[in-house]
């Protein structure tokens, strides 16, 4: 049962006054938003004249268009800055409370609305389920499974009296409503400061046990925040997740899902802090995903002594942390200040603390661009805040890993819908002209399944042997870490005994999969595209053999396969990533080195079961399915314009209205369509392997 609530309570989340340069670094977002609306408006003329059948392939190509919402993850642990930084991108200083530390205890998805498509200010709040909260409680979360499976009983017996405590606390707050809740989802049609730290800002374990703070945030597993905001040109999902130094690691299969689900990642640290243990799980993280798609910002400099002089060694200290740890060493590192950000964004940018204002000036010295010419104070404030640089940097890789692929993918197949409707005309009057009769509609579409059941079969058989040879190479890779890491344990002990607690690192398992999937990956996409041009071809090959030249003029692409899941989950945290903590404890009980050894093997082994199960199964079921979902799609969309084709009449009167009137209109309408969405198409990078009839 889901709680609706509907309220006209007004939302005391305002806008900041607005300053000149607020949407510096959005113009790319800007052009691809008048693209996006273009080819809406096309897709809109084109559902008008449409057929009984391909009316149905519009609408699915609008509604895609009406989901685009490229998601931006905002990683980073608590005191990094990251909801202060969300904020300031969304160009609202107290949007989200920043002024609780740690004010959120779940992932939070901030869905920005541009002006040209409004929505209704609304939050939804999802609640953990019994399974989740039975796992927590009965197995400790992932700590709490790796110490049991150690057998550190002790380190297993806090983590339970810490699970106890959190859930004391939610029971004696919710009274008989706790067991109710689970499961649920609340929904709003506002949200408000209040609100939200009802919900998600987590109650101080040493206050008011009846104050409203973290009401509910201690079984919440996820909130949905949905509003208008008039500086992005495109709807943006803004992403913030918990910090991520969780006593339990409660989340961190959150915000692997959350990362799964999003292109790109803004990885948020802190100037004055040293990359961390803390931060080395975000590098593990980060480090699966492409360069491309993960910006470090480099937050508060504004807390610096010397920013002009500190941020080059700071950048060089982190290059080097993420050439040693295989992190992506070609992704962008920003540095700004978020605090300077929303100082700006909220209009009061007097009373700064002494570092911050003369970090300001100094940082002003070496970052602002002279070409920018004179800037009033604000302005200046938000330009040396990083934002700019940071929305463009975002534009960019947004245009180029979603923007330009949905604008391509959805205009070629309107040119194809359209340049079809052409051809179902000109097949009424073709056909009467060569004598040549069609297929029956039956004939037509039976062959044309015969055909869509050959490459899709042909397809899965391929698939499936693609997912075997992986399975094959990932469970040959897990085998050799073991024996490898045994024998690294066996030489520990017999050099240095149990007095130095023996550490081994698993960048080398993670390597070895890392490899196997990126070869799994670029074979799957040669597959894809030879498969997908061959069905174009045949496909082609039915019309043309079908209904003759008349058919000749309908533009066909192949289907385009999107870009494959990057595979987060090999940055799962695992027993070996520890050298503390229960794996201290555990190392020093050790009672003789063979029984020693057998039980370390059935640790590594059940530990890395979940990661290779994550890394193996799951990543390449979600491969499977996108590709052939693909070539689904395609044979869809073809199944309804022959439908339309075969279904057209052939009589003097039809083509008497075909070359006039009502009829003669759509042609024309079609026709001026095509040329419309060839020019949108020309203006894009050319589509490889598009071809006529």
């Amino acid at each position: 049962m889901n709680m609706q609530v509907r309220q006209k309570t007004k939302s005391d989340v305002r806008t900041s006054r607005r300053i000149a340069n607020l949407r510096t670094g959005l113009e790319g977002l800007r052009h691809l938003g008048q693209d996006l609306e273009a080819l809406e408006s096309l897709l809109s003329q084109l559902s008008q004249v449409a057929g009984k059948h391909t009316a149905k392939t519009v609408e699915r190509l609008r509604k895609e268009m009406d989901g685009f919402e490229p998601t931006i993850t905002v990683l980073g642990q608590v005191k990094s800055g990251k909801t202060t930084l969300v904020n300031a991108m969304a160009g609202w200083s107290d949007l989200l409370p920043s002024d609780v530390n740690p004010w959120t205890s779940v992932v939070t998805s901030l869905h920005l609305k541009p002006l040209s498509r409004p929505a209704e200010t609304g939050a939804k709040f999802q609640f953990m389920t019994e399974e989740n909260w039975d796992r927590l409680l009965n197995q400790g979360g992932r700590i709490g499974e790796m110490a049991s499976r150690a057998g550190a009983e002790s380190e297993l017996a806090k983590i339970s009296e810490q699970i106890e405590k959190v859930r004391a606390k939610a029971q004696k707050r919710l009274g008989k409503k706790f067991d109710l809740l689970l499961g649920e989802t609340h929904n709003y049609g506002y949200f408000d400061k209040n609100l939200l730290e009802r919900y998600i800002v987590l109650g101080d374990d040493f206050g008011d046990e009846d104050s409203e703070q973290g009401r509910f945030a201690d079984i919440l597993s996820s909130a949905d925040l949905t509003l208008t905001c008039d500086t992005v040109p495109v709807p943006l999902c803004l992403r913030d997740t918990p910090g991520v130094n969780d006593t339990f690691m409660m989340r961190e299969q959150v915000t692997i899902q959350a990362l799964r689900s999003s292109k790109m990642c803004v990885v948020v640290l802190s100037a004055g802090q040293a990359l961390t243990s803390v931060d080395m799980g975000l590098i593990r993280l980060i480090s699966n995903l492409k360069s491309r798609n993960v910006l470090i910002f480099v937050n508060r400099i504004d807390e610096l002594p010397d920013p002009a002089n500190q941020v080059p060694e700071i950048e060089a200290s982190i290059r080097q942390t993420l050439h040693n740890k295989q992190g992506p060493e070609d992704a962008e590192i920003l540095f700004g200040s978020a605090y300077w950000a929303n100082k700006a964004l909220s209009g009061n940018i007097e009373g700064m603390p002494t570092v911050a204002s003369k970090g300001l000036f100094d940082w002003a010295e070496v970052a602002l661009d002279p070409q920018h010419g004179p800037l009033g104070p604000q302005e200046m404030v938000w330009e040396l805040s990083g934002m700019g640089h940071l929305y463009r940097a975002l534009s960019e890789r947004v245009i180029e890993e979603q923007g330009q692929q949905l604008l391509q993918k959805t205009a070629n197949a309107a040119l194809t819908v359209a340049t079809s409707e052409l051809a179902a005309g000109a097949v009424r009057i073709g056909t009467k002209e060569t004598g040549r009769a069609p297929l029956s509609t039956y004939d037509a579409l039976k062959a044309f399944h015969d055909i869509a059941d050959f490459h899709q079969k042909a397809f899965a058989e391929e698939l499936n042997a693609t997912v075997s040879e992986y399975h094959t190479r990932a469970d040959r890779s897990h085998a050799k870490f073991i024996d490898r890491a045994l024998r690294s344990l066996l030489s520990h002990l017999e050099n240095y005994g149990k007095d130095i607690v023996w550490d081994y690192d698993p960048v080398g398992l993670r390597m070895l999969l890392r490899t196997a999937y990126s070869a799994f990956a670029a074979k799957v996409r040669g597959l894809a595209q030879a498969r997908f041009e061959a069905a174009m071809t045949d496909v082609a090959m039915l019309y043309a053999n079908t209904f003759g030249a008349a058919v000749e003029g309908i533009q066909m692409a192949p289907p385009s396969l999107p870009d494959l899941p990057a595979p987060i989950a090999l940055g799962q945290t695992i027993a070996l990533d520890f050298n503390d903590g229960w794996w201290i404890s555990w190392w020093n009980r050790i009672r003789g080195f063979n029984a020693f050894s057998k039980r370390f093997q059935n640790l590594i082994a059940r530990e890395t079961e979940d990661f290779i199960t994550q890394s193996k199964d799951i990543q390449s079921s979600l491969v499977r399915d996108i590709a052939q979902d693909s070539l689904r799609d395609f044979f869809a969309q073809h199944s309804d314009i022959l439908q339309d084709i075969s279904a057209t009449p052939q009589s003097q009167e039809i083509e008497d209205l075909f070359r006039a009137g009502e009829d003669g209109q759509k042609r024309a309408q079609l026709e001026q369509l095509t040329i419309e969405i060839e020019a949108l198409l020309a203006a894009m990078r050319p589509h490889p392997g598009g071809a006529a009839i």
